[in-house]
Order: C-alpha cells, then sequence, then structure tokens
C-alpha cells in the first residue's frame, strides 16, 4: 500500500503506543501473553487501514487478534480505530511478511488471514505474490495442525495461481468461491472489499487448512 506521508505520523503512533508491540521477536512463542483470557491467535497479514481488524476483534472478544502491517502510515489509522472502540484483544506489528519466523513459534497461530494482497501482476515478481509458495511454506510452519488461512482477492488471475500454488504444496483447500457476495454480504468486509462489492466487482474467497509437513501425505 502506498500513503503520503503523514507530517504528524509519530505523535499519532506514540498516542496509540499500548496497541503497537514494537518487540515481535521477544514475543515468540508468547504472543498469548499479550490477553492470556484468549481461546485463540489470529494474525492477520497486510491490515491496511483496518476496519476487517478491529471488527473482526470486536466481534471475536475470546480471540487474541495480531496485525501486521508494513505502511505505518495505514497501521497508525488502524491503531486509532482500535484507540477509539477501547479494545483489548488486538495489536499491531510494523513488520514486513517474511520475518514472521523470527517473530512467530512454529505452531503458534491459528488462524491467519490475507485479504486483498498486492497481486504483483507481471511474471518476474511472482516470489512477492503472498500466496507464493515460499510463503506458504512459511505459513505452514506457523500455524497449528488444523490452523486455517482465509484468503480474499478481487483479482482473479492471483486467485488462480494461489489455488495452483497451495496445491503444489500439498495444503487443503474449501469453501472455495470465486464470487462470495453473490447472494448478499458474507462476514465482516475490509474497506477495499466494501467499495468492490458496491462496484459489483466479484471477490474470490478461499479457506486453507494447514497441517505441519510430517503431516502431509
Amino acid at each position: 500500500m502506498r500513503m503520503r506521508k503523514k507530517p504528524n505520523l509519530e505523535p499519532r503512533m506514540l498516542s496509540c503506543a499500548a496497541w503497537q508491540i514494537t518487540d515481535p521477536v521477544q514475543r515468540q512463542g508468547d504472543w498469548r501473553g499479550l490477553y492470556p483470557a484468549c481461546r485463540a491467535l489470529w494474525v492477520e497479514i497486510g491490515c491496511g487501514k483496518g476496519k476487517f481488524t478491529v471488527e473482526t476483534a470486536q466481534a471475536n472478544p475470546d480471540v487474541l487478534v495480531i496485525a501486521v502491517e508494513r505502511c505505518r502510515e495505514a497501521m497508525v489509522m488502524a491503531m486509532e480505530k482500535a484507540k477509539a472502540m477501547e479494545l483489548k484483544n488486538v495489536f499491531f506489528v510494523d513488520m514486513d511478511v517474511a520475518n514472521m519466523g523470527d517473530c512467530f513459534a512454529p505452531g503458534e497461530i491459528d488462524r491467519m488471514f490475507i485479504n486483498f494482497p498486492d497481486p504483483w501482476p507481471r511474471s518476474k515478481n511472482a516470489k512477492r505474490r503472498l500466496t507464493h509458495r515460499n510463503f506458504l511454506e512459511l505459513y505452514r510452519k506457523l500455524i497449528a495442525g488444523g490452523g486455517e488461512i482465509h484468503f480474499k482477492t478481487d483479482n482473479a488471475k492471483l486467485f488462480e495461481f494461489s489455488l495452483e500454488e497451495l496445491a503444489a504444496v500439498g495444503l487443503e483447500t474449501k469453501n472455495v468461491t470465486r464470487d462470495l457476495h453473490a447472494n448478499g454480504p458474507v462476514g465482516i468486509m475490509t474497506g477495499y472489499e466494501e467499495k468492490f462489492y458496491a462496484l459489483g466487482t466479484p471477490i474470490n474467497r478461499c479457506e486453507v487448512v494447514s497441517y505441519p509437513r510430517e503431516a502431509t501425505v
């Protein structure tokens, strides 16, 4: 996500410091310590301005939600939403997805959300897509056996590519749809998703069941 630099970014970040994790590496294996009452740990990759993030946290008060976002200009807006809603079960991390293995222990995550990632349409950039097999193998290590990845995109080509990559690494998909909202809104939408829905753009979605490499056949 590209956004204009915000001249007041630092004071805004500081005002939301209670919702930001600045030492994610030190949290490896102990994320639930942030919210001991949680029954599960969910991680959203690329939360953007945070509409989906905060509404998911609000709807699931017994779940700890960790949102990963590289763009601080977007992340501060998400944190401000969490602060305004006085949420206690959601935190934000300014981090590159490629470094998640340094911050989460194997099997620590119960569910992962990948919503409308950059499609990187050029073939030469395929490895940068968040559903490329290299990333999928990383997620597999971090997600608990039987845990899930929920993936949504408006980009049909990225969706088909993703299904092929998932199959290539032996990950099981279910509830695959190429028009999620065909019969009306389904689930919590991101800000982008609401715009796509209003335009009549089909939303592709699937759920992925993750098992450790040793358990695959």
